[in-house]
């Protein structure tokens, strides 16, 4: 995509909102969207750092984009007051369900491959950009424990046609990429060539392990040097706007995570920001 280059970032979580905060070289950083409450003061933390010019991206886990069901407008509603407060460029979500007749999986799931798949998420995406006022709209690939049978697309065409039809961004998380790859005994570096690169937004790296002979994306764990890899890779085909340490508990020493900022920075080429 055109725009800004952010660089390397981190995503922002209260526990470690004095490390992010500390940054020297931030200027890139995300905020679960559904941790925000649009009635209430934006956390100071994070207002700091909207007013010193760091982009601050909602990033939404409940939209259910990839649901049978459309999607709930009130949701969708609370994506852009998100936007709205912390003067956003763009949002972004999964392309996942998280509910289905009333029911809450408390979990991001898969989506077939499907036509017909691909024709509810575009009108699901369709509804909330509606309620976005114009704001860029990104879309995630999540990892997966499991495929649907009878998939009628790859992976690089269901998400490129969900893109194309629906003018998104994409949201990369190269572990995903990583952690689907290894579970499908695929290789990664394949879904990178035929991905639309130049539609990225921007990317997350993330840390898992194995458990039960699968690969698990826990965010809990440091990042594997394949991730890495793969990083590099990725910056040896396109260029990102920015990379994005997610990190969602078992927070590490200060220490580990700036070791991780610099570890993503080198693969990527790009000057650290710590």
């Amino acid at each position: 995509m055109t725009g800004p280059q952010y660089g390397v970032g981190i995503g922002w979580r209260p526990e470690i909102a004095g490390y992010v905060a500390a940054l020297p070289g931030l200027r890139f950083t995300e905020v679960v969207a559904e941790s925000l409450h649009p009635h209430a003061p934006v956390p100071d933390a994070l207002a700091e750092l909207v007013g010193r010019g760091v982009t601050v991206i909602p990033h939404g886990v409940k939209l259910s984009l990839g649901g049978a069901e459309p999607i709930a407008d009130e949701r969708a509603a609370h994506l852009y007051e998100c936007a709205r407060l912390l003067n956003a460029p763009l949002v972004s979500e999964h392309i996942a369900f998280v509910r289905a007749g009333g029911l809450e999986a408390g979990h991001l799931l898969p989506v077939p491959r499907t036509r017909e798949s691909v024709d509810a998420i575009v009108a699901n995406v369709r509804r909330t950009q509606s309620a976005l006022g114009g704001v860029q709209l990104a879309l995630e690939p999540i990892a997966a424990l499991f495929d649907w049978p009878d998939a009628e697309l790859t992976e690089a065409q269901f998400l490129t046609e969900i893109l194309d039809r629906t003018g998104c961004a994409l949201l990369l998380d190269i572990a995903n990429v990583y952690a689907n790859a290894r579970n499908r005994h695929e290789s990664p570096t394949a879904l990178l060539d035929e991905l639309p690169l130049s539609r990225i937004a921007y990317v997350h790296v993330a840390g898992g392990m194995e458990h039960g002979g699968f690969y698990h994306d826990t965010h809990t764990d440091a990042i594997p040097p394949e991730v890495l890899t793969l990083v590099k890779d990725l910056c040896a085909r396109a260029t990102p706007p920015a990379l994005m340490l997610e990190r969602d508990g078992d927070y590490p020493p200060a220490a580990a995570l700036t070791a991780e900022l610099d570890a993503i920075a080198e693969a990527a080429g790009w000057p650290a920001i710590t």
